[in-house]
């Protein structure tokens, strides 16, 4: 039988406008399916007027600058509706979305949705909840004790993955599915019993272990920047800005 990691896949990814997920707007998002390895993937691109300014930080890491938004991004109301939707889509198919560090994009883009459609993100998964795989939250417990960086692009020089683009939505998200099925196949011996639900179940409890340690670091630094244990999204809502 053909193992999860080999398997249909989805993968989401975002480009913002800053890295506050309260506060901050999508600029750009991708969704990409890919039914196993090697298959030609199918993308769906958006690009988003966000109707704030997007700081020149933003800009250097993405390349969208507000002149170009402004002239060929769509409102975000219907956007998000459209990403909501497509997500929903793939949750319904039994395709297990891949995100890397969940809880920022899938936090965003809820945010994204109740201050634009008076909705939120478990609103579209109420018949078919998402089933999530975080390659940083597997790759930080399948080889918790290796030293160095675990963005993405690390991740992909470590998994032996192509990044071309990276900050292209398109581009990080079929990255991330490829470091997903790298992983699944290096670990496979710990992997290939569970199905991609009880790895969602797992994962939770993963990551708030390790936002628990990186706490528990920032204490002992004397830094009071804070960890939100929680996975793949975050459940705390400040008002919307």
């Amino acid at each position: 039988m053909t193992c999860w990691y080999e398997g249909p896949l989805a993968a989401f990814d975002t480009e913002t406008t800053g890295v506050d997920v309260e506060s901050d707007r999508i600029v750009s998002a991708a969704v990409v399916v890919q039914d196993a390895p090697g298959c030609r993937p199918r993308v769906t691109r958006w690009l988003v007027n966000p109707g704030v300014p997007v700081p020149a930080g933003a800009t250097e890491v993405h390349g969208l600058t507000d002149e170009h938004l402004q002239r060929n991004g769509r409102w975000p109301a219907p956007v998000m509706e459209e990403i909501a939707r497509e997500l929903g889509e793939q949750a319904a198919a039994g395709r297990p979305l891949v995100v890397m560090n969940a809880p920022f994009d899938l936090t965003l883009l809820d945010r994204e949705l109740r201050r634009h459609r008076a909705s939120s993100l478990g609103r579209y998964m109420e018949s078919s909840p998402l089933c999530v795989l975080d390659p940083r939250v597997l790759d930080k417990h399948l080889d918790r004790y290796r030293k160095g960086r675990r963005t993405l692009t690390d991740l992909c020089a470590h998994y032996e993955v192509v990044l071309d683009g990276a900050h292209d939505a398109a581009a990080d998200a079929q990255a991330s599915l490829d470091v997903v099925r790298a992983v699944g196949r290096r670990f496979a011996s710990r992997l290939e019993h569970l199905s991609p639900a009880e790895l969602h179940t797992l994962q939770a409890v993963w990551h708030a272990a390790q936002a628990r340690g990186l706490q528990a670091w920032f204490a002992r630094s004397g830094s009071l920047e804070t960890v939100d244990p929680a996975w793949p999204m975050r459940t705390e809502l400040r008002e919307a800005a």
